[in-house]
Parts: C-alpha cells; structure tokens; sequence
C-alpha cells in the first residue's frame, strides 16, 4: 500500500518537472529554439493543433526560426496564431514558409525572464508540495 503510494508520488513529481522543464523551454531567450512555438496552438479548420504537427520548424541562423508548413493552407493561420500569442514576435511570410527574427535580449528583457522564470519555479514547487500533502 505504501509503496503504490510512494511510487504514484513519484511519477505525479517527475511529471511535475518534467512539465516545468517543457515550460522553461518555451521561454524567449535570444537564441531561436523551436520549443518556442511547437506547442503553439494553431486554429487547424477549427480544432486547436500544435504547430509542430502542422510544419517542420528549423533554426538555419542562431537567431532565426524557419516554419514549413506541410499544408500551405495552414500558413495563414499559423501566421495568426503567431501574431496572436505572447512571443512578442512578426512572422515573415513569403507564401511558402514563415521566418521568424528573434531580436537580441535588452537588459530589460531580461530582468522580466528572471521574473517569468522565478514565478514558473514557484508554480512547480507549489505543485510538488501539494503531491507530497496528498
């Protein structure tokens, strides 16, 4: 009995981590990662798509992301969906493929990471010690 307990508190733990670090990745640092915007949702004929199923996204530059959608009638949306979340970023379209320019971090930008990552940090542990009560 003790042990499913335990074990079961464990895996919630490890998916708790697990979920930060997927979050953390996602966060706008100067240097294009495509975990930026491969969970953006993306409204697909009318059903929310993560944008990493739609298109291949790629880094050809340190601070350049290239989306390739596999249908080109998805573009438009993605573009939307772009636009309309809190990357803070101008999609590029010419058509075919969508660019995204990552500009280089000011040190005011930075100091609201260092906040999005300490209340991030504070959800996870909030959410473990809530595990553990349980």
């Amino acid at each position: 009995m003790i042990k499913d307990i335990l074990k079961n508190a464990e895996a919630r733990m490890q998916a708790a981590i697990q979920n930060l670090s997927d979050d953390l990745a996602g966060i706008r640092t100067g240097r294009a990662s495509p975990s930026l915007v491969e969970r953006l949702p993306i409204d697909y004929y009318g059903v929310p798509t993560p944008l990493l199923q739609l298109a291949t996204i790629s880094v050809p530059e340190p601070r350049n992301l290239l989306i390739r959608p596999f249908d080109q009638s998805s573009l438009k949306a993605i573009e939307r969906s772009i636009l309309a979340s809190d990357l803070g970023l101008t999609p590029n379209n010419d058509g075919r493929q969508i660019r995204l320019n990552l500009p280089p971090l000011t040190e005011e930008r930075r100091r609201d990471l260092v906040k999005v990552v300490h209340n991030r940090l504070e959800e996870a542990r909030i959410a473990i010690r809530n595990i553990r009560r349980d």
